[in-house]
């Protein structure tokens, strides 16, 4: 909710209380027929002071209307806090307004009542599975991707790909309208390059032709603040991994319904292929592999990957599409569509300390007037809104209720690793799906980059090649200016890390390591 908001609704309770206040027996409507000529008199003094009184409130109201408006006109001109899109009053209800209070930080008042918005919270976190969609809905939301995806991907080949066939003139350019292009310099590079490459990597046989079309073989899915760039960083080094031609094309959860950037609205959407000419590059040099090799029955061991960190969390753009939601649920999210075209996909899951990774996402995504006293406000503010959203709906309601995700001032609901993951084991089994700690990575880079080999089945590397990747400095670390303004709070750390425990506690329980619970620094297992 925006202070905008919050202070509308203020004045709209204060109105409507003085409209529901009871006349005084003395103010009661009164026939003037009925009464004695003696008291005519003084009702009329009485209505003259009634109307000046009217008058003084109107004039009251009046001043707070423009104290309003001016308000109103300084938020709209301070820095845009939102994330994301604000969504259509008419596909979703309004969330409770929760009631304010001061944030004085000294005051023994308000650590109470702060105390007890996360520890109402608390008592109402639940873990109630969901309705899984039948696959004919799915198909039903969204025709076009499925009539591009088959439902077989080439034996011989580890990763998904297959043969599409090219109706079109193969001298055109088949990169002319693709949408990223309009915003990735470096994809337009690519592009020229693979406009080159396109026809002598055509396969034609029987008077037609066919290019090979490739999915990720796997997925980076978050989250945000986590070290995902640094483990993608690494992995691109493999010589048996390709990524797409940036880090984060967020096909599944924005691009595909239009977002582009979270603060400009709807665009086009982005069809199924422009997502796939992502992995163009990767699919050309699986195919020289095939052409180079005279062995139909060896397998080839490429793989690509795509690492956007909002897969995992992003379905904000559910209330826009997907309008037949019970209890304020979404009736689809990612990992549905995802499962639908790759059931065999994996996933890696890089998490941190919720609390810092809080933390680390304010300072990174704010502009202006950063400061830890700053944080906390925000974070007290999310956690009220969070609180006023559990009056009304479910916990899983208000994680993906795109309102409420976008009125907080910060990301409270990224850090609830477990929501995410246990809808995410709703489709996928447990074993395509990794999950790793930043606290363990930055301490350890071989150890993790090993378990994510393994569990990728990547071929043994040279000393000299592991070295490179295990050692190299980290990437995407904190900026300096944002490293002066020192840690958070003692209090702020204190009010999350009770937020966040239940759902930490959960999540060890589910992945049978309490180091994810983030009490102390527990060994790696």
């Amino acid at each position: 909710m925006s202070l905008m908001d919050y202070r509308y609704g203020l004045l709209s309770s204060v109105v409507e209380d003085h409209r529901k206040r009871p006349l005084p027996l003395g103010d009661a409507p009164v026939d003037s027929l009925a009464v004695p000529e003696v008291r005519r008199d003084h009702l009329w003094h009485r209505g003259v002071t009634a109307c000046f009184g009217k008058a003084k409130l109107y004039s009251f109201l009046f001043l707070l209307t423009i104290m309003f408006l001016i308000t109103a006109s300084y938020v709209l001109t301070e820095e845009k806090k939102g994330l994301l899109l604000t969504p259509s009053p008419y596909r979703i209800r309004a969330i409770a307004q929760p009631g304010p209070f001061s944030y004085n930080l000294t005051s023994a008042k308000y650590y109470a009542n702060i105390k007890l918005v996360v520890k109402t919270i608390v008592s109402k976190v639940d873990f109630s599975s969901r309705r899984v969609p039948e696959l004919k809905d799915l198909v039903h939301n969204e025709p076009h991707m499925f009539s591009v995806i088959p439902r077989k991907f080439l034996p011989h080949i580890k990763n998904p790909c297959w043969y599409e066939e090219h109706s079109g003139n193969i001298t055109a350019d088949p990169y002319r309208k693709n949408l990223y292009a309009l915003y990735s310099r470096r994809f337009r590079t690519v592009c020229d390059y693979l406009r080159k490459a396109f026809r002598e990597h055509l396969y034609c046989r029987g008077g037609r032709c066919y290019r090979l079309r490739c999915l990720p073989y796997f997925y980076i899915i978050g989250q945000p603040k986590c070290g995902t760039t640094d483990l993608y960083d690494r992995l691109k080094l493999h010589p048996d991994v390709r990524f797409t031609t940036m880090k984060e094309p967020h096909w599944w959860t924005r691009k595909r319904f239009g977002v582009v950037r979270l603060s400009e609205g709807f665009h086009d959407r982005y069809p199924v292929e422009d997502y796939l000419d992502l992995f163009d590059l990767a699919a050309h040099q699986i195919q020289d592999h095939l052409a180079g090799n005279t062995s139909r029955n060896q397998r080839h061991n490429i793989i690509t990957g795509e690492a956007s960190a909002s897969t995992l969390w992003d379905n904000n753009a559910w209330v826009y599409f997907y309008d037949n939601g019970t209890d304020g649920e979404p009736p689809f999210l990612i990992q549905d569509f995802v499962h639908a075209v790759q059931p065999d996909a994996k996933f890696i899951v890089m998490l941190r300390d919720p609390v810092e990774r809080l933390y680390s996402d304010y300072l990174y995504f704010s502009i202006a007037n950063k400061s830890a006293e700053d944080f906390h406000e925000r974070v007290s503010e999310s956690l009220q809104l969070f609180e006023g959203c559990l009056a009304e709906f479910s916990m899983r309601s208000c994680v993906y209720n795109t309102t409420l995700n976008n009125a907080m001032p910060v990301r409270l609901q990224v850090g609830l690793y477990i929501v995410y993951i246990l809808d995410w084991l709703t489709v996928f089994k447990r074993d395509q799906i990794l999950v790793l700690r930043l606290e363990d990575h930055a301490t350890n880079r071989k150890y993790t980059m090993h378990k994510v080999f393994d569990f990728l089945s990547l071929g043994p590397l040279t000393e000299q090649k592991e070295a490179e990747i295990t050692r190299s400095p980290a990437s995407n670390t904190r900026r300096p200016a944002d490293k002066s303004l020192g840690p958070m709070l003692p209090i702020t750390k204190e009010i999350l890390r009770d937020f966040y425990s239940p759902f930490n506690q959960k999540l060890a329980k589910v992945l049978n390591n309490d180091s994810f619970m983030w009490e102390n620094h527990a060994k790696l297992m």
